[in-house]
Parts: structure tokens; sequence; C-alpha cells
């Protein structure tokens, strides 16, 4: 099949139309711009960016956006339409006359609200990524594909000029919804795509279909239960979710519909790999294959094998994969009868437990809140924890104002009887991080009923029910305060913390009501 480009302003280029795994693979070889590991992935370096760039991710300020997203300035900030066109021009010249890349395919799992994304890539390595990261359309999907809703174009080594183009450096992320377009440049980090299309859906799906967006994986046991797990990146929402004992459904990004379905967003996995073994995360490792796109790794001196604890260029190391090479996946990646959600937490203070039991009101207002550290390597510049509350668990991709997304989770909390669980996977008292097999352990009892009829204590500072004791696990392990040095350290970081969400909290105070203001801190 072959396609054009002119209705884009692209013009005399060499088109690659939806070529294999790989054909990518053998383009990236040829251009120098990847080296194939011990593992049959290939390992790409992503250039100046291994990660994110929040400070230059915009959205076009227009009729649609206007009244809609919430302008706080510093996650969704505004960027002129005039300046959107003349950069976007200035883009799809850069693009004209080359050999690039394009790839259709889908987003959203539930047929009923699939949404066809067309990728212009001016490399097959960010093209690889889309078509391991997206819904892969079938030879008959592909012949009757039509328009595109969405449009990604993805040219690294496009460099803007900030006073001419209104970016705030080189490199940009652009939202417009008016024209349905992610225009991406100067940056190689692949992951700017896929956040590009998530923050689209959590304008549209709230907006025009009542179904709430989430930055959480999900699985579903053998009874059909749905799990989901909401935290920011390097929280261990891909490996959690990653349970031989229950099916895949996503690991990233779902919706939750009106009729109590959850869905998956996307048709692969993007896992951090840091640190990674068979033995500690056995699939995500054996997923590594031929096919996956390894970023930022380093082979050892003296062979072609991935060292996953050589962090030297980034902590962000990445791969991405077909959903498909998980081998336990629910087909169609689509869940019912959602019954436990866990909110992860890396707490730098190590005073939050494994464990927690959440009411309404807590689990309301620490899905506004959304606290965790930010893990070096996920954000450009960050290289040690940094305490931060991310609303929503998700706030850089959240275009509606934290209150929007919170009222739509307290509604079907209410509605399913859903149990919310906190979980720290972060430090403990030592600043040491909870071991995986403790954590693992901990949700396994929740899922499996063990935490329903068994003795709490309530946290004397955030007021939440904590186990006493659960079968398998030391029960100091439960105790937070336990793993300091003296009570009053523990004291002394218990209460930094909880002002610490106090303050934060401040700025929702006028859109809270009474009930979601007594699921804060108790000092």
């Amino acid at each position: 099949m072959s396609i054009e480009l002119a209705s884009y302003g692209i013009k005399n280029s060499k088109i690659n139309y939806q070529l294999s795994p790989d054909e990518l693979t053998q383009k990236m070889i040829e251009l120098g711009q990847g080296e194939i590991t011990s593992s049959g992935a290939i390992n790409i370096l992503t250039g100046e960016f291994t990660g994110r760039s929040p400070k230059d991710r915009f959205i076009v300020e227009d009729e649609i956006t206007k009244e809609n997203v919430w302008w706080d300035g510093n996650i969704n900030i505004p960027f002129d339409s005039e300046k959107f066109d003349a950069l976007y021009e200035k883009v799809v010249e850069h693009l004209s006359n080359r050999e690039i890349y394009v790839r259709d395919s889908f987003a959203c799992a539930d047929d009923s609200y699939k949404t066809k994304i067309r990728a212009i890539t001016e490399t097959p390595a960010a093209n690889l990524f889309i078509y391991n990261m997206f819904i892969r359309p079938t030879e008959s999907e592909l012949e009757n594909f039509g328009e595109a809703d969405w449009t990604i174009i993805n040219a690294p080594t496009f460099v803007a000029t900030s006073e001419a183009d209104g970016t705030r450096q080189h490199n940009f992320s652009i939202l417009n919804f008016k024209r349905k377009i992610v225009l991406n440049g100067g940056t190689g980090y692949t992951g700017e795509m896929k956040k590009g299309i998530f923050s689209a859906l959590n304008f549209t799906l709230p907006v025009y279909k009542n179904t709430l967006p989430m930055h959480c994986s999900a699985n579903s046991g053998k009874n059909g239960d749905t799990a989901m797990f909401f935290g920011l990146s390097g929280t261990g929402k891909t490996t959690l979710s990653a349970d031989k004992n229950r099916q895949l459904i996503g690991d990233d990004e779902h919706g939750w519909t009106e009729d109590n379905k959850v869905f998956n967003f996307e048709g692969g996995c993007y896992a951090k790999v840091i640190n990674l073994s068979k033995e500690g995360e056995p699939e995500i490792y054996e997923a590594i294959k031929k096919g996956s796109l390894l970023e930022n790794v380093k082979l050892k001196s003296d062979s072609n094998e991935v060292d996953y604890t050589d962090v030297s260029i980034t902590e962000n190391t990445r791969v991405s994969y077909p959903i498909d090479y998980i081998e336990n996946i629910a087909i169609p990646s689509i869940g019912n009868n959602p019954k436990n959600i866990f909110f992860l937490s890396f707490d730098a203070y190590g005073v939050f437990p494994p464990i927690a039991k959440l009411n309404p009101n807590q689990a309301a207002y620490l899905f506004i809140s959304g606290y965790t550290s930010k893990v070096a390597g996920t954000e450009a510049g960050v290289t040690e924890p940094q305490t931060t509350f991310s609303s929503c668990f998700g706030a850089p991709f959240m275009p509606l104002h934290p209150t929007k997304y919170a009222e739509m989770l307290s509604h079907k909390v209410e509605k399913t009887g859903v149990n919310v669980w906190l979980i720290n996977t972060g430090w403990n008292g030592q600043k040491k991080r909870m071991s995986l097999k403790d954590t693992r352990a901990v949700i396994n009892a929740a899922l499996d009923g063990k935490l329903d009829n068994i003795l709490y204590r309530e946290d004397p500072y955030f007021g939440f029910e904590v186990p006493v004791s659960i079968e398998g696990i030391d029960s100091e392990k439960l105790n937070p305060s336990s793993s300091f040095d003296s009570e009053q350290a523990y004291e002394e970081n218990a209460k930094i913390l909880a002002k610490k969400f106090k303050e934060n909290f401040k700025k929702f105070e006028e859109f809270a009501t009474e009930e979601l203001l007594a699921g804060g801190p108790k000092i």
C-alpha cells in the first residue's frame, strides 16, 4: 500500500508506509541509528533528551480549549494558534524532500472509543515505537482506514528558535485540538509521542464521552476482577501489573466507561529497565526480544549483551514492545468489574506504610494530591528522587482541572464499591526502597481478599487504616516508625509530609467539599 502526504504540506519525500519491524530495524542499522543486542532487540540513543521535557509541552489556545483547559501556566501552557500554524509549516518543510516513515494505527481497545492515529516520523526508530505502542490494524482495517482522527508529526532534528517560533527553547511538544495534531520537534525521546496522544484523550474522553481517562496500569484475575495501579513513572505500574497469575490489560493508560468497563489506550508497553533482571521481573525481561526497541541502555564492553545496571547515559533506560510479548494478556485489552485500586507512591520520607486502606474521602484527597517523588531520569534534570504532588497521578498529561477527574473517580468508587489502597513503593525510614517481593505480597493479599477481615490500626497523622499483620509479612515492616532510628525522627518526617500535603491542597480548597477536606492529614 502507498500513501500521499501533500495534504499535510509534505512534498517530494520518499515515504516508507507501514514498514514491518524487521524492515524498520534494518533501516536503523543501515543509517547507523541502532545496534542489535544479544536478545535480538535493537538499542537506540535518543540524544540530548532521555526523558520528557514538561516545560516544553504546550496546548494551542483556541475556541475548543479556551474555556475547558485548566491554564495553570505550569503544566498546561498556552500556545498561540497563529504561531502554531507558522511552526507547523516549518516542520513539514523540514520533512519534505527526504526519506520519512508513516504508520497508521489505533488508540483505545474498546471499539466504541477507537481512535485512528497517523504518525509521520523522521526516523525509523520512532516509527517502530509507534508500531509497538499503539494498536496494530488488521489488513481490512488498514484498507478502510480513511482520515486519521489524530496525527503525530515527529521531527527530532528540527530545531526551533524560541523568539521566532514562540517556544521556550529549541524543542517542543504541542497539542492542537482544533487541527487534531501532536507536533513534536527537537527531541528524540519517543515517549513524547505517546504522552501527546494520552493528553489528547484525557481531554476528549471526559468532555465528549463521559469516560474517565486514567494514568494507570490494569490487570484482571481468574474471576474477571479488574485491578488498577495508579502512579507516576518509576513507581511500579508496569512491573506490578505484569503478573503471571493475572491477565495484563495494559501498563500505563486506560479509560473507565459509563458501563463499568476498563479499556487500554495502547497496544504495547513502555517499561523502565534500570536494574532489570530475569529473576525480579521475568515477564518484562522475556519480552525484550526481536522487535523490541531499547532506549539508552549500555552494552557490555566484550559483547552485545545489555548491562541493565549501567546508568551512565540515563537512569530512564526504557524498552517498548507489543503487549502480546507478555504471555498472559487479556484479549482484547478490556476488563470488567473493577474490585481494587492501588495508588502507588514513592514516599521519599519513609512514613507511608507498605499498604493502607483508604475510605472514599481519603481516596479522593490522595487522588487529587497525587503524592509521589519524581524518580531519577524520568524527566530532564532529575537525578535524585524529588518530592512532588502530581494531581491524579498524571498532572503533566491532564488538560482539565484535577477536580473534574477526581469527581469522576469518586463517582465510580461509590458506584462500584471498589477497594482503594495506598502502596508505598519508595523508601522506609533508612532510605531503603521497599522490596518488590514485599510489595507484591501485600498487593496479592489485597487481591485475594485476605485483608477483608483483619485487624487495622489508624495512622495517627494521615488517618488511613494500616493492617496490623498480614500473613507472610514481617509485622514490623507494616509499621513505618519501626524503620527509623527513633520515634521522634519518624514523627518529624510524618509532620513534614503532612504539612506538605496541606500546603499543596490549598490551591484546591475553593473547589473542595467538607467530605473531601476530611480525607486529608489529621494534623
